[in-house]
């Protein structure tokens, strides 16, 4: 069993001792991913690069990749397969030769 699924089979219980599927909708898991996000953000707002309260840093990825979890069960998807699959296309947008060294998008390489 992946790492993922473990986790994602937690979370699951979680949810479902506490009776919140009936919240988790694909569009407000979405939402959730997106506000804790933001709060990931501003964990960094008006700080230098890597200046951050580590411990919070690790809560608020913590609630990122748990709504983000629960929204690829949510439409059955195998995050290890959609993460590769994304690799994949990136390496074909960003390739080694036009992409080393640049923070430019794919479309101005």
């Amino acid at each position: 069993m992946s790492d993922f699924k473990t986790i994602t089979d937690l979370l699951i219980k979680f949810r479902d001792d506490r009776d919140w599927k009936q919240f988790h909708n694909s569009k407000d898991l979405a939402l959730a991913i997106s506000i804790e996000a933001a709060e990931l953000n501003e964990l960094f707002l008006w700080k230098e690069n890597e200046d951050v309260d580590k411990e919070k840093l690790k809560e608020e990825l913590a609630d990122v990749f748990s709504f983000a979890l629960l929204l690829a069960e949510k439409h059955n998807l195998d995050v290890s397969s959609i993460i590769k699959d994304k690799i994949k296309l990136n390496g074909e947008k960003y390739t080694v030769e036009k992409s080393k060294g640049s923070a430019k998008k794919y479309d101005q390489l």
